[in-house]
C-alpha cells in the first residue's frame, strides 16, 4: 500500500509538470528496511531514498507510515526517537494507513499534543482510482490537513471520517477490492467455459463493472433503482438477479464485509 500511494503521489505530481526541482511540499523522501524497494520507488520522479530513519525525520513534514499493524510496536518508537533528535524546527504530521491503530494509540507514542491523522486508503490508487477514508486528530493544524488530503486527492476521492467510523471503512473501501476481483474472477471464469477467451472475457468483466461503479457515482438513481432499470422482465438479467438472490448474494456480501470491520475491531489499540 506504501508503494501504491508512492506511485500515485508521484505519477500526479508529474502529471502537472512539477519535476525534481519543485519545492519540499512536492518532494517525496522514502525508507524501507528493504532496500530493493527503496530503490525502486526512488526511480520515479519526485522521489527520493533516505538513507535511514533519522534522514527521513529531518526532511519530512508530513510522516507517512505505511507499514502492518504488527510493526507498529517496533517501528513507531524508533520514528519518536528520531523526530525528537531532528534538527527540523518543526513537529512533523504522523498519517498512519494501518488498520487497527487508532489515534489514541498513537499520541501515547508520538506524545499527547502530537499531529496526527489516520487514514484507509485502497490499492486502486496506483491506477488513480483510489479512495481513501481521512480521520483527523484534535492537533493537526488545517495547512499540514489540507495537504494530506491534497496528497490523497491526486490519485483518487477522499472522505472525511470520525476516528471511531475506521473499522466500517476498513469492510467496505479498504478491504472491497479484493471482494470485486473475485466476482470479476468468477466472470471471467464463467466467460471462458462459455467459449470467450480470457482477454475478451476480462475486457468484458472489467469494463462492465467500471461502467457500472461509474453509474452509482455519477447517476442520480441509487444501486437498487439502477438494478431493477436492467432488469426487464422475463429477460436474461432478472433471470441471473433471482440466482443471485437465491444463493444470497447480498448477505453474503453483507458478511464479508462485517468480518473484515470485526477484524479492524478486534486489532484495534
Amino acid at each position: 500500500m506504501g508503494g501504491a500511494i508512492i506511485r500515485g503521489y508521484a505519477a500526479a505530481l508529474q502529471a502537472t509538470g512539477e519535476g525534481k526541482d519543485v519545492a519540499a511540499r512536492a518532494e517525496i523522501l522514502v525508507f524501507d528496511t528493504d532496500e530493493a524497494k527503496t530503490a525502486a520507488l526512488s526511480t520515479l520522479a519526485n522521489v527520493y531514498a533516505a538513507r535511514d530513519l533519522q534522514e527521513l525525520a529531518d526532511g519530512a513534514e508530513i510522516i507517512i507510515i505505511a507499514v502492518k499493524p504488527g510493526a507498529f510496536d517496533t517501528l513507531t518508537p524508533q520514528i519518536a526517537d528520531c523526530v525528537k533528535w531532528s534538527d527540523s524546527a518543526m513537529q512533523p504530521v504522523f498519517v498512519s494507513i494501518a488498520a487497527g491503530i487508532s489515534i489514541g494509540y498513537l499520541r501515547g507514542v508520538f506524545g499527547q499534543e502530537s499531529a496526527i491523522i489516520r487514514v484507509m486508503p485502497n490499492t486502486p490508487a496506483m491506477v488513480g482510482a483510489g479512495m481513501t477514508a481521512i480521520a483527523r486528530g484534535a492537533n493537526v493544524p488545517d495547512d499540514a490537513y489540507a495537504e494530506v488530503c491534497r496528497i490523497f486527492e491526486s490519485f483518487g476521492e477522499v472522505a472525511a471520517v470520525d476516528d471511531s467510523q475506521m473499522d466500517a471503512v476498513t469492510g467496505i473501501s479498504g478491504s472491497s477490492p479484493a471482494y470485486a476481483y473475485m466476482y470479476m474472477q468468477a466472470l471471467i471464469e464463467c466467460g471462458v467455459e462459455n467459449g470467450l477467451n480470457e482477454a475478451e472475457a476480462k475486457l468484458l468483466a472489467a469494463q462492465a463493472t467500471l461502467g457500472a461503479a461509474k453509474m452509482v457515482l455519477e447517476g442520480g438513481d441509487d444501486p437498487e433503482q439502477l438494478r431493477i432499470n436492467v432488469c426487464s422482465p422475463g429477460g436474461t438479467t432478472i433471470e441471473a438477479v433471482r440466482v443471485l438472490e437465491e444463493q444470497g448474494f447480498m448477505d453474503t456480501v453483507k458478511a464479508a464485509m462485517n468480518a473484515a470491520a470485526a477484524k479492524s475491531k478486534q486489532m484495534t489499540r
